[in-house]
């Protein structure tokens, strides 16, 4: 899953929120050293989300469509078009608009500011500014998002080509995101209940 995700998936809990939104860019395993605790809970639920959502067979059939053109870049094509799905239908699983909700997601991450690696630091800057949480609700947004990652691997992954694929099989793409998501969504409070 992707940013959009990850957040929602959060709870309610401001320090986990930061800690999964940041998942990705924190390696190793002494966390506890570096982070406190909700911020290594937040981390480690990433990393849950992150397996149950890599090894799970609705992700696989979608994979699956896209791998022989877009090879190892299928996994994070599908991770960008989830998000999309999940911004489409947003009300259906949150009572905050989505505008307001990325507003409030922004400004929380913004409060842990110095905890935040620096990447993420200055990723941050460009995707509050231009909003892309919210831009992943439409097609041009997830082009964008796809066309800038495509920009930055040193292979050619062609993901700069992928919205025409999610438009070629839009409403397939769309019903196994509301059949995984809702497994995705009960994984992560059990793992935050746990």
């Amino acid at each position: 899953m992707n940013f959009l995700a990850h957040l929602y998936l959060s709870g309610d809990d401001d320090s986990v929120m930061v800690g999964n939104f940041i998942g990705d860019f924190v390696k190793g395993r002494n966390l506890s050293e570096r982070y406190d605790t909700s911020i290594v809970r937040g981390i480690e639920l990433h990393r849950s989300i992150d397996a149950f959502t890599d090894s799970h067979s609705i992700v696989m059939q979608s994979k699956d469509k896209l791998r022989e053109k877009y090879h190892h870049y299928s996994a994070v094509i599908v991770d960008m078009y989830y998000d999309h799905f999940l911004a489409r239908n947003w009300s259906t699983f949150h009572a905050l608009s989505l505008k307001e909700y990325t507003l409030v997601a922004y400004s929380t991450i913004k409060k842990y500011e110095d905890i935040l690696p620096d990447a993420v630091r200055h990723m941050l800057t460009y995707m509050s500014r231009d909003n892309w949480l919210l831009a992943y609700a439409k097609l041009e947004g997830i082009h964008r998002a796809l066309s800038g990652m495509a920009r930055r691997t040193p292979f050619q992954s062609r993901m700069e080509e992928a919205v025409v694929d999610l438009e070629k099989h839009y409403d397939v793409f769309e019903k196994e995101f509301l059949e995984f998501f809702p497994e995705l969504k009960a994984h992560a409070t059990g793992f935050l209940n746990s």
